[in-house]
């Protein structure tokens, strides 16, 4: 698999990646994170695209089979509502990167983890934060060793999401990789 920015002709495959991840998310008992709203709608993957922080994921035969969000935040440039986390604290004070976003089409085991995998070795210090009711990616993300932090609030304090970082060491002492 391999990592590339999206472009304006990828749209019909994204907005069918998305649709499929509604779907997915409904049949396993999470109908509300992005399916009463049909999340993300069309304009802000075009405005990921124009920002050049829209990713998909291509497999071997060079589809498209993932897709995500990737952005990287230098020190003091904290993303909005990651600004105050609730019962808990973020690892570090340091520049990080963030996901978002991020949906399979179903087709490629272990397609998620490789985009998460990628965006972490961009930045060595990666956050992301699901729905309550997501355990597909909360199972995810603790295999792939994410560490939960706490809660923060999307919409003016509304919609919880639970928090999650990762920070990539050189070795088993905890150093940090950066």
């Amino acid at each position: 698999m391999r990592i590339r920015h999206s472009s304006i002709e990828d749209i019909p495959h994204l907005m069918a990646i998305y649709s499929h991840a509604r779907a997915f998310m409904a049949a396993h008992a999470n109908p509300n994170q992005w399916g009463p709203n049909h999340w993300p709608p069309q304009h802000v993957i075009e405005e990921d695209i124009q920002q050049t922080k829209s990713y998909v994921c291509l497999n071997e035969e060079n589809h498209i089979v993932a897709t995500f969000f990737y952005d990287f935040r230098e020190e003091g440039d904290v993303e909005p509502t990651y600004q105050v986390i609730h019962d808990g604290h973020w690892l570090a004070n340091a520049p990080y990167g963030v996901v978002h976003r991020i949906a399979s089409n179903g087709t490629e085991r272990g397609a998620a983890s490789f985009c998460l995998e990628w965006a972490l070795n961009q930045c060595g210090d990666l956050r992301i934060d699901t729905h309550y009711e997501n355990i597909p990616m909360q199972r995810l993300l603790q295999k792939l060793g994410f560490t939960r932090c706490g809660t923060i609030f999307i919409h003016e304090g509304r919609d919880p999401r639970l928090a999650y970082e990762k920070i990539l060491t050189d070795d088993e002492s905890g150093t940090r990789f950066f």
